[in-house]
């Protein structure tokens, strides 16, 4: 089977793929088979997408969903802050982990050698496992700046460092989790209005939650930019979408979004109706490509899709037979 996803050039490309891929998981990964099967689903009556099932995000923390004959290189895993368990990403090729996220930041904002890139992502770097955390030094070391590099609770080094990035008018992005990036804000100001400063999402129990427009609001002022920017990605994915503003998300070619009734799992909603978020992400090759999530969302009429917030526990024990 053709895994190129990376030559993906429209709907069809993307649809052949799709379909290949799911014959194979559908066959060789097994909490995949086993919620098939619990469905009563035959895998040759699946001629459509939207006609394939998705699987329930929880099965990561409870399964291996995997499906590679060989040993794992890497085992990524999600933080336990919320007390819900946590995730494992069995991962059998980190080199297409590597082009997947390099391919999408080149997409969304060109090579990461045009920027000295900076990471704000405590939480993540206090623990082992993040996929994350393996992403963003990545991009820091193909920047190759020597300003380039993490900063855990520096924020005194952080601050020197973009008040001298700006001097010497040096593109700059700035990755952050969002607590910390608010906690920086209280204690410094910093007018850098061509600074990209990308918020990675939620509080992760260290803050009290506020309004995505509320929350943008405070980082525009603190930092002296127009748009604060998003990644949306979780342990599951090996793929990331992008927003440059305003909460509204696009994706790479081998990487779509669906939006399910959350009355009817099973079924696709239309476009700028709100539900529960589905992804499919090509680059799950080898553990599943089809997941069905807790974040609730819309897509608009140009396939931008924006977070609405998260499912709650009844209607995730309705939606989720195999987890009961």
């Amino acid at each position: 089977m053709n895994y190129d996803i990376f030559s993906i050039k429209n709907d069809d490309d993307f649809f052949k793929l799709c379909m290949d891929v799911f014959r194979h998981q559908a066959k060789n990964c097994m909490p995949y088979c086993e919620w098939i099967n619990l469905l009563n689903i035959n895998i040759k009556d699946i001629k459509k997408i939207e006609e394939i099932p998705f699987l329930p995000i929880e099965l990561f923390k409870s399964k291996k969903v995997y499906c590679h004959n060989k040993k794992e290189q890497i085992i990524f895993s999600s933080s336990s802050t919320t007390g819900a368990g946590q995730s494992f990403h069995y991962v059998a090729n980190l080199a297409l982990y590597e082009k997947s996220f390099t391919a999408a930041f080149d997409l969304f904002y060109g090579k990461p050698d045009n920027y000295a890139i900076l990471g704000l992502l405590p939480s993540y770097l206090e623990r082992k496992g993040s996929s994350l955390i393996y992403m963003v030094n990545s991009l820091i070391n193909q920047s190759n700046k020597e300003y380039s590099g993490f900063f855990l609770h520096n924020y005194d080094k952080l601050y020197e460092t973009l008040c001298e990035l700006k001097n010497r008018n040096i593109p700059t992005v700035l990755i952050g989790v969002t607590y910390a990036l608010l906690n920086f804000v209280e204690k410094y100001s910093v007018d850098f209005p061509e600074l990209t400063v990308m918020e990675t999402g939620g509080m992760k129990g260290r803050r009290e939650e506020i309004s995505r427009a509320g929350l943008h609001e405070i980082l525009c002022c603190g930092f002296g930019v127009r748009y604060i920017h998003s990644e949306y990605g979780m342990t599951e994915l090996l793929s990331q979408a992008y927003s440059k503003g305003n909460g509204k998300f696009l994706c790479p070619a081998w990487m779509k979004i669906f939006v399910r009734d959350i009355h009817n799992p099973f079924k696709i909603s239309a476009r700028n109706a709100s539900g529960a978020i589905n992804i499919i992400d090509l680059a799950n090759r080898n553990s599943c490509s089809f997941i069905a999530t807790h974040d609730l969302g819309k897509i608009d009429d140009d396939c931008r899709f924006e977070i609405l917030g998260r499912l709650t526990a009844s209607d995730i024990r309705g939606c989720n037979l195999l987890v009961q």
